[in-house]
């Protein structure tokens, strides 16, 4: 049965409800309920980890009995599982639902297989509403859950002929300032920023996002890596969210305990050791390098050792894009499948 035009309009609907629950362990999820005739009787959203998820959540809005013969419109397949909650397709089994329509599959082992409890049941269920926007909203959580880690870009700055920094350690600014707000830009779609603890001594950054002299609305959550002290009067000490210090040279630790605390995408812009480190533990999943036109020579190279010892090694990239920012180039790019097959940690 094709989805009716009031159908994809409570789609459209149930996305924007989503947008307002918060990113974390739990994916971002509307609904909206429709009378058989397609007046909506009632909406929800997930409100965080514990509460009711969102088709529970539109359920109770209305009166028993209410929603016997409706639709339910969801932007992910009702789950079904029982964690702090109970199974959502359960839920809209029990209170006489005819028929649901999702955007996107739950990915979990676990919490997926709801559309086919709802099918059991005689429930009609339709996918793939608007999936591609559903994708855009919760992309980062459906690559966390099949990662069991964040989503990772990797940053770095350099000048034409690969440099960080000019042979006296001095880097700023090797781009432009149309760069600078592209990354403060990128900084504040991540939940969470990494630097090591050498670029925290060197140059003292704040890890916030800025908006010209002010901080965009959505900060990443610091996270300093690495075994030396971070002075007591450092900056990132007053960022708006408290730093995550981690005293470890296991990365993959480090991103599986970000992973745990609900961080979906994670964003690296330390120096060349921890940028070096993420490539060579196979933990970029995309590679942002800022080029400038600008000529340094010495030893202060973008990158360090990842672990190449010979053309054969090399780590190949599928460039998604060259943008040009004022008189910079930015190449957005990710690891290409044949260098990466071996690599799970890789996309």
């Amino acid at each position: 049965m094709a989805v009716t035009e009031a159908e994809s309009r409570a789609m459209t609907r149930a996305l924007a409800l989503a947008a307002n629950g918060p990113r974390g362990v739990n994916p971002q999820v509307g609904a909206v309920i429709l009378s058989p005739d397609g007046d909506v009787l009632a909406e929800g959203w997930h409100r965080g980890s514990g509460t009711p998820h969102a088709e529970v959540a539109a359920l109770s809005a209305l009166a028993p009995g209410a929603a016997r013969g409706a639709t339910a419109v969801v932007t992910l397949e009702p789950c079904n599982h029982t964690g702090r909650t109970g199974p959502c397709a359960l839920a809209l089994i029990e209170a006489g639902v005819a028929r649901v329509i999702y955007a996107l599959d739950d990915p979990g082992e676990v919490s997926g297989g709801g559309a086919d409890r709802l099918r059991a049941a005689g429930v009609s269920v339709e996918s793939g509403e608007q999936a591609e926007a559903a994708h855009a909203l919760i992309g980062d959580w459906l690559t966390a859950q099949r990662l069991g880690r964040p989503h990772i870009t990797v940053k770095w700055a350099q000048s034409i002929d690969g440099r960080a920094a000019a042979d006296d350690g001095t880097s700023q600014w090797i781009t432009g300032p149309a760069s600078r707000a592209d990354v403060h830009r990128r900084r504040a779609a991540a939940d969470a920023i990494a630097v090591g603890t050498g670029t925290v001594l060197a140059d003292d950054p704040a890890l916030t996002a800025r908006d010209g002299d002010g901080l965009h609305a959505h900060q990443p959550v610091p996270v300093v890596i690495g075994s030396r002290a971070t002075p007591a009067d450092a900056a990132v000490r007053r960022h708006p969210h408290d730093p995550l210090f981690y005293d470890t040279r296991d990365l993959r630790a480090v991103v599986a305990d970000l992973h745990s605390r609900g961080v979906q995408s994670l964003f690296v812009e330390g120096g060349p050791t921890l940028a070096s480190a993420f490539v060579a533990a196979g933990l970029a999943d995309r590679v942002l390098a800022y080029i400038a036109p600008v000529l340094l020579g010495g030893s202060r190279l973008a990158l360090t050792d990842i672990g190449v010892s010979s053309i054969d090694g090399a780590v190949r990239l599928d460039v998604e894009e060259w943008l040009p920012l004022g008189p910079d180039l930015l190449a957005i790019a990710h690891p290409a499948p044949a260098a990466s097959a071996h690599d799970e940690g890789a996309v």
